[in-house]
């Protein structure tokens, strides 16, 4: 179906320049349909020869910039930023130049730090930044500061909102550079064989004790007697270790914004399952970060129209007099419920994977409503949803 998306009509809103953003949409139409961020696969999905194709993405990649695109895609109305890394293993390329070895020391591979705001259980990716074990060791630099890096780069774009992080960025370094940058964050604890240590206001230390199906919160201790934070655990019953959360805002809603970003987690595992985004081949490590950042926008506006498309062939209406409660109903769609298929699939999964029963007619139509939506996105007008 996504033949019958106008890519144009999105990317428009990307690029200044309608030329560009012409050769872009077909560019990203060829992403969807290749399911594959290699330029050979995405050039013999464009029409036309393949050779020439494949040569145009070249000549277009030097002088594009489509990660400040990418950065368009921010969500202001969005209430949390997430921090996602991932490892891009690139087992074969022995020869190529950012590509270090990955975290169990054989394997080869690079980083991937993606920032990115949720959306209906999902998330919108709009920035990035790549780094290795190589690239550390050629610029004299440090995990860490590519950490910092990433979230210097769009200190301004997210204000306020509370950036949300795994368990590898549980690290002093990062809190200092975080509350002294004003960016308020929500952070898991990495309890491992080394647990952080707290301490209250009189110097004591705080033990991080709790039980199966209690809640624990600690105001106001101090993270390795530096830094000052909220805690907050829980251990839900049948889970075999408890989530602790440290954050700079009040400790429950910390916990709260944490366990909404677990649920994202399929977002980042499409970009890897359905769009192959590990399989990038690029010599170049500039080049290969603009191939990402096309990848992360024809992703960006798969999820928005499969999201749309599965609401209408999964979603169900609600009955008169129905009893629905509200994790049940659709976001967004207060009169409709989520059908058994609905929880099953991602809407890119059905868009991409399966045979719709809507017409083309009606699927012109849900793009038409998904256009609109995207563009009060760019534009950051007013809170709206698809």
């Amino acid at each position: 179906m996504t033949k019958f998306i106008n890519l144009f009509e999105f990317v428009r809103y990307l690029f200044d320049s309608d030329s560009v953003a012409k050769k872009v949409s077909m560019i990203l139409k060829a992403v969807l349909e290749a399911q594959s961020p290699r330029i050979s696969e995405i050039a013999q999905k464009m029409p036309g020869n393949a050779d020439s194709n494949y040569k145009m993405i070249q000549r277009l990649l030097q002088n594009l910039d489509p990660k400040a695109a990418l950065l368009r895609l921010f969500r202001i109305d969005a209430l949390f930023v997430i921090g996602d890394p991932t490892e891009m293993p690139r087992p074969q390329a022995w020869k190529t130049d950012y590509v270090g070895t990955l975290k169990d020391g054989k394997t080869k591979g690079f980083w991937m730090l993606t920032l990115a705001t949720p959306f209906r259980g999902r998330a919108i990716p709009f920035s990035f930044v790549t780094y290795s074990s190589k690239t550390i060791q050629q610029q004299a630099d440090s995990r860490n500061l590519n950490h910092f890096r990433a979230f210097a780069q769009v200190k301004e774009l997210i204000g306020e909102k509370p950036l949300v992080l795994d368990r590898e960025f549980s690290y002093l370094e990062l809190l200092l550079r975080l509350v002294e940058d004003g960016i308020n964050f929500v952070i898991r604890l990495n309890l491992g064989s080394h647990p952080p240590a707290f301490f209250d206001q009189e110097g004591k230390p705080v033990g991080l004790t709790i039980s199966p199906g209690e809640k624990v919160m600690y105001n106001k201790v101090f993270y390795k007697g530096q830094v000052y934070v909220n805690l907050m655990g829980s251990w839900k019953k049948g889970l075999d270790e408890p989530l602790w959360v440290m954050t700079n805002l009040e400790a429950r809603r910390g916990l709260q914004i944490y366990l909404s970003r677990m649920k994202v987690d399929e977002s980042f595992r499409d970009l890897k399952n359905l769009l192959h985004l590990d399989r990038l081949m690029n010599k170049r490590q500039d080049q290969m970060e603009k191939v990402v950042a096309l990848v992360m926008l024809a992703f960006s506006i798969g999820l928005l129209v499969g999201e749309e498309v599965r609401d209408q062939q999964y979603g169900q209406p609600i009955q008169a007099g129905e009893s629905v409660p509200e994790k049940e109903r659709i976001e967004g769609k207060p009169t409709w419920k989520k059908g058994r298929k609905w929880k099953l699939y991602s809407g890119l999964f059905i868009l991409l994977k399966q045979k719709l029963l809507l017409s083309a007619k009606h699927f012109r139509a849900i793009v038409r409503k998904v256009l609109t939506v995207f563009a009060a996105l760019v534009y950051h007008p007013v809170r709206t949803y698809v």
